[in-house]
């Protein structure tokens, strides 16, 4: 097992496996629910704008983890 280090931007922009590319897919989608949810221009229970924010950085910590994967051994 070689000890190959990448720096950040070429771990960024390498590409990613078939499997991560469809996490990183529900991580945009689930941030930008939330998102949409925590924007409304109606008032909303206090309890489902909290569970908005946390959809929200679920699906930005999915999105980057997924992103800063890469393909190989």
């Amino acid at each position: 097992m070689a000890n190959k280090s990448l720096s950040l931007i070429e771990r960024l922009s390498a590409p990613t496996s078939k499997f991560f590319k469809a996490i990183r897919a529900v991580g945009i989608c689930l941030a930008a629910v939330g998102g949409a949810i925590i924007a409304a221009p109606v008032t909303l229970p206090a309890t489902i704008v909290s569970v908005a924010g946390y959809l929200t950085v679920a699906g930005s910590v999915m999105t980057a983890v997924a992103q800063a994967t890469v393909e190989g051994e």
